[in-house]
Protein backbone atom coordinates (compact mmCIF):
# COMPACT_ATOMS: atom_id res chain seq x y z
CA UNK A 1 0.00 0.00 0.00
CA UNK A 2 1.16 3.94 -0.62
CA UNK A 3 2.31 5.97 2.22
CA UNK A 4 -0.15 8.28 1.32
CA UNK A 5 -3.00 6.35 2.05
CA UNK A 6 -1.65 6.50 5.89
CA UNK A 7 -0.52 2.90 5.64
CA UNK A 8 3.23 2.31 6.44
CA UNK A 9 4.91 -0.65 3.68
CA UNK A 10 6.23 -2.85 6.09
CA UNK A 11 9.69 -4.03 4.91
CA UNK A 12 10.65 -7.59 2.78
CA UNK A 13 11.68 -9.64 4.77
CA UNK A 14 15.25 -11.12 3.36
CA UNK A 15 15.63 -14.53 5.05
CA UNK A 16 19.43 -15.28 3.61
CA UNK A 17 20.59 -11.79 4.79
CA UNK A 18 19.21 -12.06 8.37
CA UNK A 19 20.44 -15.67 8.65
CA UNK A 20 24.25 -14.66 7.26
CA UNK A 21 23.99 -11.84 9.82
CA UNK A 22 23.23 -13.29 12.62
CA UNK A 23 25.92 -16.36 11.69
CA UNK A 24 28.67 -13.53 11.18
CA UNK A 25 27.48 -12.03 14.62
CA UNK A 26 28.02 -15.36 16.48
CA UNK A 27 31.37 -16.30 14.76
CA UNK A 28 32.66 -12.92 15.82
CA UNK A 29 31.34 -13.48 19.39
CA UNK A 30 32.98 -17.11 19.50
CA UNK A 31 36.47 -15.92 18.37
CA UNK A 32 36.29 -14.83 22.07
CA UNK A 33 36.84 -18.34 22.93
CA UNK A 34 40.65 -18.19 21.86
CA UNK A 35 41.82 -15.49 24.64
CA UNK A 36 41.58 -17.66 27.54
CA UNK A 37 43.57 -20.24 26.28
CA UNK A 38 45.67 -17.78 24.43
CA UNK A 39 46.77 -16.16 28.20
CA UNK A 40 46.92 -19.48 28.99
CA UNK A 41 49.64 -20.24 26.52
CA UNK A 42 51.60 -16.68 27.83
CA UNK A 43 51.45 -17.76 31.16
CA UNK A 44 52.49 -21.36 31.04
CA UNK A 45 55.18 -19.96 28.08
CA UNK A 46 54.26 -23.43 26.62
CA UNK A 47 54.60 -22.28 22.88
CA UNK A 48 51.05 -22.55 21.98
CA UNK A 49 50.48 -18.40 21.33
CA UNK A 50 50.99 -18.12 17.99
CA UNK A 51 48.09 -20.84 16.93
CA UNK A 52 45.59 -18.97 19.18
CA UNK A 53 46.22 -15.62 18.07
CA UNK A 54 45.99 -16.72 14.40
CA UNK A 55 42.99 -18.41 15.15
CA UNK A 56 41.44 -15.17 16.98
CA UNK A 57 42.13 -13.23 14.14
CA UNK A 58 41.28 -16.03 11.66
CA UNK A 59 37.81 -16.62 13.66
CA UNK A 60 37.26 -12.90 13.92
CA UNK A 61 37.92 -11.74 10.41
CA UNK A 62 35.80 -14.76 8.94
CA UNK A 63 32.75 -14.19 10.89
CA UNK A 64 33.36 -9.89 10.23
CA UNK A 65 33.23 -10.48 6.60
CA UNK A 66 30.26 -12.75 6.81
CA UNK A 67 28.74 -10.42 8.85
CA UNK A 68 29.62 -6.98 6.97
CA UNK A 69 27.33 -7.65 3.79
CA UNK A 70 24.20 -8.11 5.52
CA UNK A 71 25.03 -5.85 8.65
CA UNK A 72 22.04 -4.04 7.67
CA UNK A 73 19.37 -6.92 7.45
CA UNK A 74 16.74 -6.98 10.48
CA UNK A 75 14.01 -8.77 11.37
CA UNK A 76 12.13 -11.37 13.88
CA UNK A 77 13.55 -15.64 12.81
CA UNK A 78 10.78 -17.61 12.08
CA UNK A 79 11.02 -21.21 13.04
CA UNK A 80 13.32 -21.90 10.51
CA UNK A 81 15.25 -19.36 10.06
CA UNK A 82 15.87 -20.46 13.84
CA UNK A 83 16.69 -23.67 12.49
CA UNK A 84 19.58 -22.85 9.74
CA UNK A 85 21.08 -20.69 12.40
CA UNK A 86 21.75 -23.47 14.79
CA UNK A 87 23.07 -25.94 11.98
CA UNK A 88 24.99 -23.90 10.12
CA UNK A 89 26.72 -22.35 13.73
CA UNK A 90 27.55 -25.55 14.98
CA UNK A 91 28.58 -26.75 11.62
CA UNK A 92 30.88 -23.92 10.73
CA UNK A 93 32.01 -23.86 14.38
CA UNK A 94 33.17 -27.47 14.16
CA UNK A 95 35.44 -26.00 11.46
CA UNK A 96 36.92 -22.84 13.15
CA UNK A 97 37.01 -24.58 16.19
CA UNK A 98 39.87 -26.71 14.36
CA UNK A 99 42.07 -24.14 13.17
CA UNK A 100 44.40 -23.66 16.44
CA UNK A 101 44.29 -27.41 17.04
CA UNK A 102 46.00 -27.90 13.37
CA UNK A 103 48.01 -24.79 14.16
CA UNK A 104 49.54 -25.87 17.64
CA UNK A 105 50.57 -29.52 16.94
CA UNK A 106 50.74 -32.67 15.05
CA UNK A 107 49.05 -34.40 18.28
CA UNK A 108 46.26 -34.49 15.24
CA UNK A 109 46.78 -36.09 12.17
CA UNK A 110 45.41 -33.45 9.87
CA UNK A 111 42.01 -31.72 9.44
CA UNK A 112 39.61 -34.67 9.64
CA UNK A 113 41.44 -35.63 13.31
CA UNK A 114 41.16 -31.75 13.86
CA UNK A 115 38.03 -31.09 13.00
CA UNK A 116 36.63 -34.55 14.79
CA UNK A 117 38.40 -33.73 18.27
CA UNK A 118 36.90 -29.97 17.84
CA UNK A 119 33.20 -30.98 17.23
CA UNK A 120 33.87 -33.53 19.41
CA UNK A 121 34.68 -30.98 22.24
CA UNK A 122 31.91 -28.40 21.03
CA UNK A 123 29.84 -31.55 21.29
CA UNK A 124 30.32 -32.70 24.57
CA UNK A 125 30.81 -35.76 23.27
CA UNK A 126 34.28 -36.68 24.81
CA UNK A 127 35.49 -38.66 22.03
CA UNK A 128 39.38 -38.18 20.75
CA UNK A 129 41.81 -38.65 18.47
CA UNK A 130 44.54 -37.01 20.21
CA UNK A 131 47.38 -38.96 21.96
CA UNK A 132 50.14 -37.81 24.69
CA UNK A 133 47.50 -35.69 26.53
CA UNK A 134 49.61 -35.44 29.22
CA UNK A 135 52.13 -33.87 27.25
CA UNK A 136 50.41 -31.53 25.37
CA UNK A 137 50.76 -27.82 25.91
CA UNK A 138 48.85 -26.84 28.51
CA UNK A 139 46.71 -24.06 26.60
CA UNK A 140 45.66 -27.08 24.16
CA UNK A 141 44.30 -28.66 26.72
CA UNK A 142 42.60 -26.09 28.75
CA UNK A 143 40.90 -25.31 24.95
CA UNK A 144 39.74 -28.68 24.81
CA UNK A 145 37.63 -28.46 28.37
CA UNK A 146 36.65 -24.88 27.17
CA UNK A 147 35.50 -26.17 24.29
CA UNK A 148 33.34 -28.56 26.83
CA UNK A 149 32.18 -25.33 28.85
CA UNK A 150 30.69 -23.72 26.12
CA UNK A 151 28.99 -26.90 24.10
CA UNK A 152 27.83 -27.89 27.80
CA UNK A 153 24.57 -25.63 27.98
CA UNK A 154 24.97 -24.47 24.77
CA UNK A 155 26.69 -21.59 23.17
CA UNK A 156 23.73 -20.09 21.22
CA UNK A 157 22.04 -20.14 24.62
CA UNK A 158 25.03 -18.31 26.12
CA UNK A 159 24.73 -15.66 23.00
CA UNK A 160 21.31 -15.05 23.61
CA UNK A 161 21.61 -14.46 27.22
CA UNK A 162 25.10 -11.97 26.83
CA UNK A 163 24.16 -10.46 23.49
CA UNK A 164 20.67 -8.91 23.29
CA UNK A 165 22.57 -6.65 20.45
CA UNK A 166 21.12 -9.77 18.31
CA UNK A 167 18.22 -8.00 18.16
CA UNK A 168 16.80 -11.53 16.68
CA UNK A 169 14.02 -13.37 17.94
CA UNK A 170 16.63 -15.66 20.47
CA UNK A 171 13.38 -17.73 21.60
CA UNK A 172 13.43 -19.67 18.17
CA UNK A 173 17.43 -20.19 18.43
CA UNK A 174 16.84 -21.42 21.88
CA UNK A 175 14.13 -23.64 20.81
CA UNK A 176 15.90 -25.16 17.99
CA UNK A 177 19.17 -25.70 20.06
CA UNK A 178 17.42 -26.92 23.25
CA UNK A 179 17.09 -30.79 24.35
CA UNK A 180 13.69 -32.82 25.12
CA UNK A 181 9.97 -32.89 24.03
CA UNK A 182 9.16 -29.89 26.28
CA UNK A 183 11.23 -27.08 24.71
CA UNK A 184 8.72 -24.26 25.82
CA UNK A 185 9.44 -24.17 29.56
CA UNK A 186 10.76 -20.61 30.30
CA UNK A 187 12.08 -20.23 34.06
CA UNK A 188 11.62 -16.27 32.98
CA UNK A 189 9.10 -14.10 31.44
CA UNK A 190 11.64 -13.36 28.88
CA UNK A 191 14.02 -16.20 27.09
CA UNK A 192 16.97 -13.76 27.72
CA UNK A 193 16.47 -14.15 31.41
CA UNK A 194 16.12 -17.84 30.93
CA UNK A 195 18.99 -18.20 29.25
CA UNK A 196 21.14 -16.15 31.76
CA UNK A 197 19.39 -17.81 34.78
CA UNK A 198 20.34 -21.43 33.16
CA UNK A 199 24.09 -20.42 32.47
CA UNK A 200 24.57 -18.50 36.05
CA UNK A 201 23.74 -21.61 37.59
CA UNK A 202 26.07 -23.30 35.45
CA UNK A 203 28.99 -20.85 36.07
CA UNK A 204 28.13 -21.85 39.57
CA UNK A 205 28.06 -24.99 39.99
CA UNK A 206 31.64 -25.24 37.65
CA UNK A 207 33.21 -22.92 40.58
CA UNK A 208 32.25 -25.36 42.97
CA UNK A 209 33.28 -28.20 41.40
CA UNK A 210 36.54 -26.78 40.75
CA UNK A 211 37.41 -26.32 44.24
CA UNK A 212 35.77 -29.63 45.15
CA UNK A 213 38.95 -31.54 42.84
CA UNK A 214 41.32 -29.62 44.33
CA UNK A 215 40.55 -30.27 47.83
CA UNK A 216 40.31 -33.83 46.40
CA UNK A 217 43.84 -33.79 44.93
CA UNK A 218 43.73 -31.97 41.68
CA UNK A 219 46.18 -29.21 40.68
CA UNK A 220 44.30 -26.04 40.38
CA UNK A 221 44.87 -26.54 36.19
CA UNK A 222 43.47 -30.28 36.53
CA UNK A 223 40.81 -29.38 38.55
CA UNK A 224 39.40 -26.14 36.30
CA UNK A 225 39.95 -28.46 33.07
CA UNK A 226 38.28 -31.35 34.96
CA UNK A 227 35.52 -29.42 36.13
CA UNK A 228 34.37 -27.60 32.99
CA UNK A 229 34.20 -31.35 30.94
CA UNK A 230 32.47 -32.67 33.82
CA UNK A 231 29.38 -30.38 34.44
CA UNK A 232 29.42 -30.21 30.50
CA UNK A 233 29.20 -34.66 31.09
CA UNK A 234 32.15 -33.76 28.24
CA UNK A 235 34.50 -35.87 29.28
CA UNK A 236 37.70 -34.79 28.12
CA UNK A 237 40.71 -35.10 30.31
CA UNK A 238 44.62 -33.59 30.66
CA UNK A 239 45.75 -37.51 30.94
CA UNK A 240 45.51 -40.33 28.21
CA UNK A 241 44.55 -42.41 31.51
CA UNK A 242 41.94 -39.94 32.66
CA UNK A 243 40.49 -39.98 35.67
CA UNK A 244 42.67 -43.44 36.88
CA UNK A 245 45.53 -41.22 35.88
CA UNK A 246 44.87 -39.99 39.72
CA UNK A 247 43.99 -43.39 41.56
CA UNK A 248 42.40 -41.46 43.92
CA UNK A 249 39.29 -43.67 44.94
CA UNK A 250 37.86 -39.92 47.18
CA UNK A 251 38.03 -38.49 43.81
CA UNK A 252 36.17 -40.98 41.74
CA UNK A 253 33.56 -40.11 44.30
CA UNK A 254 33.88 -36.62 43.72
CA UNK A 255 34.06 -36.83 40.02
CA UNK A 256 30.77 -39.22 39.89
CA UNK A 257 28.41 -37.36 42.38
CA UNK A 258 29.41 -33.86 40.09
CA UNK A 259 28.59 -35.76 36.70
CA UNK A 260 25.36 -37.03 38.04
CA UNK A 261 24.47 -32.99 38.86
CA UNK A 262 25.27 -32.36 35.60
CA UNK A 263 22.80 -35.10 33.55
CA UNK A 264 20.09 -33.44 36.14
CA UNK A 265 17.79 -30.79 34.42
CA UNK A 266 19.12 -27.77 35.53
CA UNK A 267 15.95 -25.94 36.03
CA UNK A 268 15.85 -28.28 38.24
CA UNK A 269 19.21 -27.11 40.13
CA UNK A 270 17.58 -23.18 39.56
CA UNK A 271 14.54 -23.93 41.22
CA UNK A 272 16.20 -25.60 44.03
CA UNK A 273 18.84 -22.79 44.65
CA UNK A 274 15.60 -20.00 44.08
CA UNK A 275 14.67 -21.36 47.27
CA UNK A 276 12.74 -24.88 46.42
CA UNK A 277 14.92 -27.03 48.11
CA UNK A 278 15.49 -30.79 47.43
CA UNK A 279 12.41 -31.40 47.31
CA UNK A 280 12.03 -29.66 44.32
CA UNK A 281 14.01 -32.89 42.37
CA UNK A 282 11.30 -35.52 43.83
CA UNK A 283 8.50 -33.43 43.15
CA UNK A 284 10.13 -33.81 39.49
CA UNK A 285 8.73 -37.35 37.87
CA UNK A 286 11.40 -37.38 35.64
CA UNK A 287 13.78 -37.15 38.41
CA UNK A 288 12.51 -39.82 40.27
CA UNK A 289 12.59 -42.28 36.57
CA UNK A 290 16.24 -41.15 36.56
CA UNK A 291 17.34 -41.52 40.04
CA UNK A 292 15.28 -44.94 39.42
CA UNK A 293 17.61 -45.85 36.42
CA UNK A 294 20.83 -45.03 38.20
CA UNK A 295 20.56 -47.05 40.88
CA UNK A 296 19.34 -49.95 39.02
CA UNK A 297 22.00 -49.22 36.50
CA UNK A 298 24.42 -49.12 39.27
CA UNK A 299 23.56 -52.58 40.74
CA UNK A 300 23.32 -54.21 38.30
CA UNK A 301 26.99 -53.58 36.59
CA UNK A 302 28.34 -53.82 40.75
CA UNK A 303 26.95 -57.63 41.61
CA UNK A 304 28.96 -59.30 38.78
CA UNK A 305 31.72 -56.65 39.42
CA UNK A 306 32.02 -58.05 42.62
CA UNK A 307 32.49 -62.15 41.59
CA UNK A 308 35.13 -60.57 38.70
CA UNK A 309 39.20 -60.67 38.85
CA UNK A 310 40.96 -57.96 40.58
CA UNK A 311 37.17 -57.29 42.24
CA UNK A 312 36.87 -60.53 43.34
CA UNK A 313 35.42 -60.09 46.71
CA UNK A 314 35.71 -56.27 47.23
CA UNK A 315 32.44 -55.10 47.73
CA UNK A 316 33.91 -51.21 47.82
CA UNK A 317 35.86 -51.10 44.73
CA UNK A 318 33.48 -53.18 43.06
CA UNK A 319 31.05 -50.56 43.74
CA UNK A 320 32.89 -47.20 42.83
CA UNK A 321 33.98 -49.00 39.74
CA UNK A 322 30.55 -49.73 38.80
CA UNK A 323 29.08 -46.48 39.91
CA UNK A 324 32.09 -44.41 37.73
CA UNK A 325 31.30 -46.35 34.68
CA UNK A 326 27.73 -46.23 34.99
CA UNK A 327 27.57 -42.97 35.59
CA UNK A 328 30.42 -41.84 32.93
CA UNK A 329 28.28 -43.58 29.93
CA UNK A 330 25.18 -43.31 31.17
CA UNK A 331 25.31 -39.45 32.10
CA UNK A 332 27.45 -39.32 28.96
CA UNK A 333 30.25 -38.03 30.66
CA UNK A 334 32.74 -40.30 28.77
CA UNK A 335 35.67 -40.40 31.30
CA UNK A 336 36.98 -43.35 32.86
CA UNK A 337 39.08 -45.49 35.26
CA UNK A 338 39.32 -48.76 33.69
CA UNK A 339 38.43 -50.44 30.36
CA UNK A 340 34.81 -52.29 30.77
CA UNK A 341 34.99 -54.10 27.45
CA UNK A 342 36.30 -56.83 29.79
CA UNK A 343 33.75 -56.79 31.99
CA UNK A 344 32.30 -60.51 32.56
CA UNK A 345 28.71 -61.07 30.27
CA UNK A 346 26.49 -58.33 29.47
CA UNK A 347 27.70 -55.31 31.67
CA UNK A 348 29.96 -53.64 28.39
CA UNK A 349 26.32 -53.82 26.13
CA UNK A 350 24.28 -52.60 29.51
CA UNK A 351 26.18 -49.81 29.66
CA UNK A 352 26.53 -49.08 26.11
CA UNK A 353 22.53 -49.04 25.98
CA UNK A 354 22.33 -46.72 28.98
CA UNK A 355 23.96 -43.71 27.26
CA UNK A 356 20.79 -43.86 25.23
CA UNK A 357 17.91 -42.87 28.13
CA UNK A 358 19.59 -42.15 31.39
CA UNK A 359 20.29 -38.06 31.04
CA UNK A 360 17.55 -35.94 31.86
CA UNK A 361 15.92 -33.01 29.48
CA UNK A 362 17.22 -30.06 29.88
CA UNK A 363 20.57 -31.10 31.62
CA UNK A 364 23.98 -31.18 29.63
CA UNK A 365 23.41 -34.83 28.27
CA UNK A 366 22.50 -36.19 25.32
CA UNK A 367 21.06 -39.03 24.37
CA UNK A 368 17.49 -40.01 23.79
CA UNK A 369 16.45 -39.28 27.53
CA UNK A 370 15.00 -40.42 30.18
CA UNK A 371 11.65 -38.36 29.62
CA UNK A 372 10.64 -39.78 26.50
CA UNK A 373 11.30 -43.24 28.08
CA UNK A 374 9.01 -42.50 30.66
CA UNK A 375 6.41 -40.97 28.17
CA UNK A 376 6.97 -44.35 25.43
CA UNK A 377 6.58 -46.08 28.71
CA UNK A 378 3.20 -44.79 29.53
CA UNK A 379 1.61 -44.42 26.12
CA UNK A 380 2.71 -48.51 26.14
CA UNK A 381 0.43 -48.78 28.83
CA UNK A 382 -2.24 -46.66 27.48
CA UNK A 383 -2.34 -48.55 24.35
CA UNK A 384 -2.69 -52.09 26.70
CA UNK A 385 -5.61 -50.58 28.69
CA UNK A 386 -7.70 -49.42 25.67
CA UNK A 387 -7.16 -53.28 24.06
CA UNK A 388 -9.83 -53.59 27.07
CA UNK A 389 -11.53 -50.70 27.29
CA UNK A 390 -11.40 -49.48 23.54
CA UNK A 391 -13.64 -46.36 23.95
CA UNK A 392 -12.08 -45.10 27.05
CA UNK A 393 -11.01 -41.20 27.38
CA UNK A 394 -7.39 -41.86 28.61
CA UNK A 395 -5.15 -39.01 28.98
CA UNK A 396 -1.17 -39.18 29.83
CA UNK A 397 0.51 -36.80 32.07
CA UNK A 398 3.51 -35.48 33.61
CA UNK A 399 4.12 -33.99 36.81
CA UNK A 400 0.17 -33.87 36.89
CA UNK A 401 -0.05 -31.85 33.85
CA UNK A 402 -1.71 -33.21 30.68
CA UNK A 403 0.69 -34.20 27.82
CA UNK A 404 -1.28 -33.70 24.17
CA UNK A 405 -1.04 -36.38 21.81
CA UNK A 406 1.03 -34.31 19.25
CA UNK A 407 4.00 -34.49 22.03
CA UNK A 408 3.24 -38.36 22.37
CA UNK A 409 3.43 -38.70 18.36
CA UNK A 410 6.56 -36.32 18.23
CA UNK A 411 8.58 -39.03 20.85
CA UNK A 412 7.59 -41.89 19.18
CA UNK A 413 8.59 -41.16 15.87
CA UNK A 414 11.77 -39.64 17.53
CA UNK A 415 12.26 -42.81 18.87
CA UNK A 416 11.77 -44.60 15.08
CA UNK A 417 14.00 -42.21 13.65
CA UNK A 418 16.87 -42.44 16.89
CA UNK A 419 16.79 -46.53 15.98
CA UNK A 420 16.87 -46.66 11.94
CA UNK A 421 19.29 -43.78 12.00
CA UNK A 422 21.39 -45.71 14.78
CA UNK A 423 21.00 -48.78 12.62
CA UNK A 424 22.00 -47.23 9.23
CA UNK A 425 25.11 -45.50 10.57
CA UNK A 426 26.34 -48.45 12.17
CA UNK A 427 26.61 -50.80 8.74
CA UNK A 428 27.82 -47.75 6.98
CA UNK A 429 30.63 -47.46 9.58
CA UNK A 430 31.40 -50.95 9.08
CA UNK A 431 31.20 -50.09 5.77
CA UNK A 432 33.59 -47.37 5.68
CA UNK A 433 36.24 -48.91 8.44
CA UNK A 434 36.49 -52.36 7.51
CA UNK A 435 38.62 -53.11 10.99
CA UNK A 436 35.65 -52.87 13.03
CA UNK A 437 33.06 -55.68 13.67
CA UNK A 438 29.76 -54.86 14.59
CA UNK A 439 29.84 -54.47 17.91
CA UNK A 440 32.76 -52.12 17.92
CA UNK A 441 30.84 -50.10 15.35
CA UNK A 442 27.64 -49.86 16.99
CA UNK A 443 29.43 -48.96 20.43
CA UNK A 444 30.88 -46.17 18.04
CA UNK A 445 28.18 -45.09 16.52
CA UNK A 446 26.39 -45.17 20.29
CA UNK A 447 29.08 -42.81 21.66
CA UNK A 448 29.00 -40.33 19.19
CA UNK A 449 25.32 -39.84 18.31
CA UNK A 450 24.64 -39.62 21.97
CA UNK A 451 28.01 -37.64 22.79
CA UNK A 452 29.37 -39.71 25.49
CA UNK A 453 32.77 -40.52 24.24
CA UNK A 454 34.43 -43.91 25.07
CA UNK A 455 32.88 -46.90 22.41
CA UNK A 456 34.01 -50.32 23.27
CA UNK A 457 36.54 -52.63 22.13
CA UNK A 458 39.57 -51.10 19.89
CA UNK A 459 37.68 -47.54 20.48
CA UNK A 460 37.17 -47.54 24.08
CA UNK A 461 39.66 -45.01 24.76
CA UNK A 462 40.45 -43.30 21.49
CA UNK A 463 38.76 -43.12 17.71
CA UNK A 464 42.33 -43.37 16.10
CA UNK A 465 41.49 -47.17 14.89
CA UNK A 466 38.44 -45.62 12.45
CA UNK A 467 39.19 -44.80 9.16
CA UNK A 468 38.92 -41.62 7.92
CA UNK A 469 35.78 -41.53 6.09
CA UNK A 470 34.54 -43.17 9.70
CA UNK A 471 35.67 -40.58 11.47
CA UNK A 472 33.62 -38.08 9.09
CA UNK A 473 30.77 -39.88 9.37
CA UNK A 474 30.92 -39.93 13.41
CA UNK A 475 31.48 -36.03 13.31
CA UNK A 476 28.42 -36.37 11.63
CA UNK A 477 26.82 -38.71 13.74
CA UNK A 478 28.07 -36.44 16.96
CA UNK A 479 26.19 -33.22 15.46
CA UNK A 480 23.09 -35.16 15.17
CA UNK A 481 22.87 -36.11 18.67
CA UNK A 482 23.51 -32.75 20.01
CA UNK A 483 20.97 -31.15 17.58
CA UNK A 484 18.66 -33.94 18.11
CA UNK A 485 18.49 -35.82 15.13
CA UNK A 486 15.56 -33.58 13.83
CA UNK A 487 16.88 -30.14 13.28
CA UNK A 488 19.88 -31.43 11.01
CA UNK A 489 17.86 -33.88 9.29
CA UNK A 490 15.45 -31.36 8.78
CA UNK A 491 17.39 -29.14 6.74
CA UNK A 492 18.45 -31.74 3.92
CA UNK A 493 14.38 -32.24 3.46
CA UNK A 494 12.57 -30.08 -0.05
CA UNK A 495 10.00 -28.70 2.02
CA UNK A 496 12.24 -27.09 4.42
CA UNK A 497 13.78 -24.71 1.72
CA UNK A 498 10.33 -24.52 0.24
CA UNK A 499 8.98 -20.50 0.44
Amino acid sequence: MSPHNGVVKPRSYDQRAVVQRVIGVLLMFFSASMLPPLGVALGYGDGAETAFALGFVIVLAAGFIVWLPARHAHGDLRVRDGVLITVLFWTVLGFVGAVPLRIATDAWNGWTDAVFESVSGLTTTGATVAVGLDHLPHALNFYRAELHFLGGMGILVLAVAVMPMLGVGGMQLVKAETAGPMKDAKLAPRIAQTARALWLVYVGIIAVCTLAYHLAGMSWFDAICHAMSTIATGGFSTHDASIGYFNNPLLEYVVSFFTLLGAINFGLHYLALRGGGLKIYWQDEEFRVFAAMALMLIAAVAVPLAGYGAYHGDWELAFRRALFQTVAFGANAGFATDDPTHWPSYVPVLLMLSTYFMGMAGSTAAGFKAVRVLLLFKQGVRELVRLVHPSAELTIKLNHRRVGDSVIASVTGFFATYVAVVAFMTLLLMLLSSNLDFLTAFSAVSTCINNTGPGLGIVNATMVPVSMPGKWLLTFAMLLGRLEIFTLLVVFTPVFWRK
